[in-house]
């Protein structure tokens, strides 16, 4: 199951409700994000589908043109993952029966086919043979301060480590110690589990979502599309992280190697684009004077400067974001202006 949600607004001005982050060409292939997952998730799973909201469908299809209304999960609006993968869960409960369902989010950056392989196939695995929660994990290679880690410590078994604890966004000096201490894992929101074991557990720690959610599959189930959207849009936005990851006891952790990245923002997608001698990383035409450890994409013209430093410029036909690269984290309160001013037509 593929989520393919959201717009990404950390990445505004490329990232907008019409050409979400999860379709833009950010992997080195070339092609949309969700084109690339789709395609990893063929090569893995028996059925992929792929859960969107309804005013994304249009856009999911002409990404994925072979794709049947029968393969889409479709919300009637977006409201956190914990009502997008319960409704998931009780649509494939309803189909299949207790399958096993993989979560593999859209919008990632992956490379390395043999340990995407592994991993998978080891969370699966733990999922149909311990009635337990999996979540896939990444030793970090830096201590990043954008990412939540997992800290599952001790040996395996199965495959897979036992999971004491999620942990939010640490700051920089918490990341380091995790990164010393050993045991300490990106969370990549990959995730494995029975659909029964996944509903027993949105039912223990979530009750008041699944009872929502049951009604949303009732009308749904009579036919009344009007009526589940509005039960649907009554479900309280909580991630799926807090409602039942962080409090279930039953979760495992399988160690994953492969590269991975959820490009959050301007800053980390200019970090994996090949930098010239001075540091700057651009696409597109430019000239630049004097200017150093800059990100600079362009769309449609000649981008030129001078004296820049640590700057990210990003040109598109009816926008330009300029700022510094160390606030590239701050691109959503443009966003959120953009709402505020009623200046719809640019998001």
């Amino acid at each position: 199951m593929i989520p393919a949600g959201g717009a990404g607004t950390r990445l505004w001005p490329r990232s907008r409700r019409s050409t979400p982050k999860h379709v833009l060409p950010l992997g080195e292939s070339g092609q949309p994000l969700l084109r690339e997952t789709f395609d990893r998730a063929s090569r893995l799973a028996s059925e992929v589908f792929v859960l969107t909201e309804v005013a994304q469908r249009e856009i999911i299809e002409r990404v994925l043109p072979e794709i049947d209304p029968a393969h889409l999960i479709l919300e009637p609006a977006a409201r956190g993952t914990t009502n997008a993968y319960g409704l998931a869960a009780l649509t494939l409960r309803e189909r299949f029966g207790d399958a096993v369902m993989l979560v593999m989010p859209a919008d990632h950056v992956v490379r390395g086919r043999a340990g995407v392989t592994r991993a998978v196939k080891a969370a699966i695995h733990a999922a149909a043979t311990t009635d337990s929660l999996v979540t896939v994990g990444l030793k970090p290679r830096f201590p990043s301060t954008g990412l939540g880690y997992i800290h599952a410590p001790g040996r395996k078994a199965a495959g897979a480590l036992r999971v004491r604890q999620f942990i939010e966004k640490p700051d920089h000096a918490t990341a380091q110690r995790f990164m010393r201490a050993g045991g300490y894992y990106w969370n990549l929101a990959w995730f494995s589990w029975s659909l029964d074991v996944f509903i027993q557990e949105l039912g223990l720690h979530a009750p008041r979502h699944l009872a929502g959610l049951r009604k949303v599959m009732a009308a749904r189930g009579a036919g009344d599309e009007k009526a589940a959207g509005e039960l649907y849009r009554r479900l309280r936005i909580e991630v799926v992280d807090r409602s039942v990851m962080e409090r279930t006891d039953r979760l495992l952790l399988v160690p994953a190697d492969f590269e991975w990245a959820d490009i959050g923002n301007w800053a980390e997608l200019g970090d994996r684009v090949r930098a010239d001698a001075r540091g700057n990383s651009v696409e597109g035409e430019s000239i630049l004077v004097d200017t150093s450890g800059s990100l600079i994409f362009g769309a449609r013209r000649l981008i030129a400067a001078i004296g820049l430093e640590d700057m990210i410029i990003v040109d598109t036909e009816d926008a330009i974001l300029v700022c510094p690269r160390s606030r590239a984290q701050d691109v959503r309160k443009v966003v959120d202006a953009l709402k505020r001013a009623g200046k719809t037509r640019y998001l």
